[in-house]
């Protein structure tokens, strides 16, 4: 049963993307970015609380979601490209991003490519490169699975054929217990095997050890980037985190410019399903001060 609504749909490319808008038509856009293998809806308790302040716009990345599922590979540069058709389709000429997981690597992305297009970033659990195996997770069990992963044939059966990103990743690094009706949205999209090779693909493409040297030297660039930057910017960290823990946070946030960080107690990987309130008015009140222009640092 699912209890999502229907998603209007715009053609990009040789596909078609979902999104969830809501808000203020004459605000400043706000640009939500999921990660794998979760959707715009992880975002649906945060939007109402910026609606306010600005105009949400938050899309399912292609092969998620209610998007569509071309016959591409679903590496990075693949939602790149999607994702940089759907901000033109969409006319969005500067945004503040709000990012999780992968959506935080295309915006991190985005934001080095284009620093004009940025309003200010507000993220979470995000991607960067790992320079080794042993710095990936806090928890030996669980960078064994990821490695299994990464292991051809392996990878594909436990994720493939066992649905394992939606069925145990996506629940276990949610704190709370997430609902009947919650997890059947997440599970929509990938009934078969074939339509759930964007969740394989992901793991696959994280920034580990040097591989794959591509996407390893596109997310260093794109971290490179943001240790320059001057926009201003929110980091959200839970605790213990998974991608995050509180420590790094708080090394990563004095590195950066114009950066505060905000604490929301327990939380894993997830956030937005274990803290939608405070992640929701937090960001509101971050675009509110920048648009008033008094932002104090």
């Amino acid at each position: 049963m699912m209890h999502d609504v229907s998603l209007p749909r715009v053609p990009v490319l040789d596909s078609e993307m979902a999104y969830r808008e809501a808000g203020r038509a004459d605000g400043p856009v706000a640009l939500f970015l999921h990660g794998n293998p979760t959707s715009s809806y992880i975002w649906r308790n945060i939007i109402p609380l910026v609606a306010d302040v600005a105009h949400c716009v938050a899309p399912d990345l292609v092969g998620f979601g209610q998007s569509g599922k071309p016959d591409i590979a679903y590496r990075f540069e693949d939602h790149v490209r999607y994702l940089d058709a759907f901000i033109e389709k969409m006319g969005i000429k500067s945004a503040y991003l709000v990012a999780q997981d992968w959506g935080s690597g295309l915006a991190l992305h985005l934001a080095a490519r284009r620093p004009d297009f940025v309003r200010g970033l507000a993220f979470m659990e995000f991607i960067r490169p790992i320079p080794t195996w042993e710095e990936f997770l806090q928890n030996s069990a669980d960078r064994e699975i990821f490695r299994k992963f990464r292991t051809p044939g392996e990878g594909e059966r436990l994720i493939l054929e066992g649905n394992v990103f939606v069925e145990s990743v996506l629940p276990g690094a949610v704190h709370r217990k997430l609902s009947d009706g919650e997890m059947a949205v997440y599970r929509a999209p990938f009934a078969t095997p074939a339509s759930r090779r964007p969740t394989w693909r992901f793991p696959n493409e994280l920034p580990i050890a040097g591989e794959p040297a591509d996407v390893y030297a596109t997310i260093q660039k794109a971290h490179e980037a943001l240790s320059l930057s001057n926009y201003p910017k929110l980091l959200f960290a839970g605790d213990p985190g998974a991608l995050v823990p509180p420590a790094v946070a708080e090394d990563f946030a004095k590195r950066l410019h114009n950066c505060r960080l905000i604490k929301l107690g327990t939380g894993l990987h997830y956030l937005q399903e274990d803290h939608p309130e405070i992640i929701g008015e937090t960001v509101a009140e971050f675009i509110a001060e920048i648009e008033a222009g008094s932002v104090v640092v």
